[in-house]
């Protein structure tokens, strides 16, 4: 079997056909010539137009056969166009003054999808550039022709892209139809929220009905503001970490002081006894923690505290729920523990959103937005980090977005 034939099977090319192959060096070359009688189209406007004259030679990337490099060699024609004047010609196989067929660049994208972006250069032995990119080319495509239509439920989240505190703004749609990510911005301001709300437009915005985020209040506020009809549900693995973070603050403080007084140090390495779920306790934890909780400790107050409250969640009634936080509140408030009491203030400025995860019949939580969260902190990790905000948004957009690609006359991958 030919290499002519190879490709008239897996890449037919309209008004084009296959002509000589040869090879060159360590690749082969295969020239491409325009069917007999077909006209050229316009690159202006995308009719076509009578020529003008040919340019020289270009070569078009290929993907590659049994591992060895493939070109395409056509000469450009002109197009002598009646409404865009004298233009270089439109050709299916590639776009502007790119040096890589679609093909090539939906098949690199593809894999470094798979693979980071080096390691996916260095099979193909091309360069990183060049995967570089083919994944905004195909990115760029995905964001042109994605639907956006029937969004009802966007879970809203902060993650960090480097240090130095930089961090990405992200949205999610975390419909049980649908889970991907929507949109990626700079920072973590009401001013980067209210870009996403711009693109999405105000008619997808007002069929949103839930929305999931944490307590930070530039996000609160534009929620209230542009999506103030959907029901905002305040992420709950948030409020458990704060009150992770203040029992963490009890036991520290607890355990110098005790130091300091010359007691025995119960409370040594005791901070995963305190901090972990009970069913994830190994066996040494469990026997510590047992021990722990026969004492009359701050401490011990604190985790029984963080311990009720997790009796929230088994609530399915918003009504009985709030009876619950308000007593729970209540408790908190009297407990003379200054980080507790603190978190029993967000909790009680925040009561409504809190209870708002009832009213969505527990349907949304914060596991589906921090699973993808974690996608995201994989993908960066991958590449070791991208030093530029611009690739990392392409890198995020092509794992998580779920972008609609170019059609192919074949699936090479």
């Amino acid at each position: 079997m030919q290499v002519k034939t190879v490709l008239n099977r897996v890449y037919k090319i309209k008004g084009f056909v296959y002509g000589k192959v040869w090879f060159a060096g360590d690749q082969i070359e295969v020239d491409v010539r325009p069917r007999k009688g077909s006209r050229p189209i316009c690159s202006g406007c995308g009719q076509p137009g009578p020529g003008y004259d040919t340019l020289w030679e270009r070569h078009f990337k290929f993907v590659p056969l049994w591992a060895i490099a493939v070109v395409l060699v056509y000469a450009m024609r002109r197009v002598d166009c009646p409404r865009c004047g004298v233009t270089v010609e439109q050709v299916p196989w590639g776009d502007g003054k790119q040096h890589l067929t679609r093909a090539y660049a939906v098949f690199l994208a593809r894999w470094a999808r798979r693979l980071s972006w080096r390691e996916t250069a260095s099979i193909f032995k091309t360069s990183w550039d060049t995967v570089y990119r083919s994944v905004a080319w195909m990115v760029e495509y995905g964001l042109q022709h994605r639907d956006l239509q029937g969004i009802t439920a966007i879970g809203v989240d902060e993650v960090q892209f480097q240090k130095g505190h930089r961090y990405l703004t992200v949205v999610y749609q975390i419909d049980s139809s649908c889970r991907r990510l929507l949109w990626v911005g700079q920072d973590r301001t009401a001013k980067t929220l209210l870009r996403f709300f711009k693109m999405l437009g105000r008619q997808r915005t007002a069929a949103i009905r839930f929305v999931c985020s944490d307590m930070w209040k530039p996000y609160l506020k534009v929620i209230a503001k542009k999506a103030g009809q959907a029901i905002h549900i305040l992420d709950r693995f948030h409020i458990v970490a704060r009150l992770n973070k203040a029992l963490d603050e009890i036991r520290a403080a607890e355990a110098k002081q005790m130091g300091r007084d010359g007691y025995e140090p119960v409370l040594k390495r005791s901070r995963w006894c305190f901090l972990k779920r009970e069913k994830n306790l190994t066996d040494k934890q469990r026997a510590k923690l047992d021990d722990v909780l026969q004492y009359d400790l701050k401490s011990v107050r604190g985790y029984l505290l963080k311990q009720s409250f997790q009796c929230l969640w088994e609530y399915t009634s918003p009504y009985w729920a709030g009876w619950f936080l308000d007593r729970w509140v209540f408790r908190a408030m009297r407990s003379r523990l200054e980080p507790i009491k603190k978190v029993a203030k967000s909790v009680r400025s925040h009561r409504a959103l809190i209870l708002n995860w009832f009213k969505a019949k527990k349907e949304f939580n914060s596991g589906i937005v921090e699973g993808l969260n974690y996608k995201i902190k994989l993908t960066l990790r991958k590449a070791y980090g991208y030093r530029e905000l611009k690739v990392a948004e392409i890198a995020i957009y092509h794992a998580l977005g779920q972008l609609p690609e170019p059609e192919l006359t074949h699936r090479f991958c």
